[in-house]
């Protein structure tokens, strides 16, 4: 895996987190959404990450990317400029992160630029940025094939025409349930899938954390629950890990029919599953094709039954 001919390209956050969970707390560790996406999208198709960065942004850290195969040549660095710097908690379930900390630093001016070579990538994942950056993404890309955007209840909140806007010119939704219902004031998840399609999209997933996901379009749902895990040290990044895995897996694949986002749909899920077993991207930046070949078994065999007969 990792050899694909197809190139994603992933747009969103490089950052420093600090990050405190019961198990610990860690500083200045690598995040950032674009750093989560494209080093779970690297285990199956090339990456290509559009974000910025300060020159206080470790070399280790560069190397680690590089390591992966991912192209930084959209990564800028702003002599002189502070990374972005987030710093949060999680207690109890660690479903929502108690935010103590938001420094944007180079982020809050990021105005990305494509390089001519990554205009033509056929793949193209818009993590949660402002819909503003995002649109102007799109209007660099030139034709791609598939386009899956992420965005959050932050900018449903302050740019909701803008956010419709994104997923009109976008292939795939990415949002969690809370977003989903807040974006279209529903209470109920198939009505939010249902107003997703109505907007053009192919498909729209919705995220639902230790309940796994669930994906509508044309033809029908489907459902993947999330890994059965018995301790998680850190919740960051898992949406992002899970859309990097999906797209990337599709990038690798020669078809992009029904079955293809179904498969999809379940890699994100059991990739997501590992990024939460260790601080930043500790666990899947060391993970092998087995261990995700094991994960994929696992939540196929929870999913599958024989037909009920009466």
């Amino acid at each position: 895996m990792g050899e694909g001919r197809n190139r994603v390209l992933i747009v969103g956050s490089v950052a420093l987190d600090n990050v405190t969970t019961a198990h610990g707390q860690e500083e200045r560790i690598l995040g950032g959404a674009a750093v989560y996406g494209s080093i779970a999208a690297s285990h199956f198709a090339p990456a290509d990450l559009i974000g910025v960065a300060g020159d206080d942004f470790p070399q280790r850290y560069l190397d680690l990317l590089q390591h992966h195969q991912i192209d930084l040549q959209g990564l800028e660095i702003v002599p002189g400029g502070k990374t972005f710097h987030w710093g949060g908690e999680y207690q109890g379930e660690m479903n929502e992160a108690i935010t103590h900390f938001t420094e944007l630093g180079v982020f809050a001016d990021f105005k990305p630029v494509l390089p001519e070579t990554h205009r033509d990538n056929q793949f193209v994942f818009l993590a949660n940025i402002d819909p503003a950056i995002q649109l102007q993404v799109l209007d660099q890309v030139r034709n791609p094939k598939l386009t899956l955007c992420d965005s959050m209840n932050l900018w449903i909140n302050i740019k909701r025409e803008e956010v419709l806007e994104v997923l009109r010119r976008s292939d795939v939704a990415l949002l969690n349930d809370t977003e989903a219902l807040m974006l279209f004031d529903t209470h109920s998840l198939p009505t939010a899938g249902e107003k997703l399609l109505d907007l053009g999209l192919r498909h729209a997933v919705i995220k639902k954390g230790s309940h796994g996901a669930q994906m509508f379009s044309a033809d029908g749902t489907f459902a993947v629950p999330a890994i059965p895990l018995t301790e998680v040290k850190d919740p960051t990044g898992a949406g992002d890990t899970f859309a990097g895995a999906l797209i990337g897996y599709l990038a690798s694949r020669p078809q992009h029919d029904e079955m293809a986002f179904r498969q999809a749909v379940l890699v994100g899920s059991a990739c997501a599953s590992f990024v939460v077993e260790d601080f930043s991207v500790h666990r899947t930046s060391g993970l092998i094709p087995a261990e995700i070949h094991e994960r994929c078994r696992v939540l196929h065999d929870a999913i599958h039954c024989e037909p009920v007969v009466f």
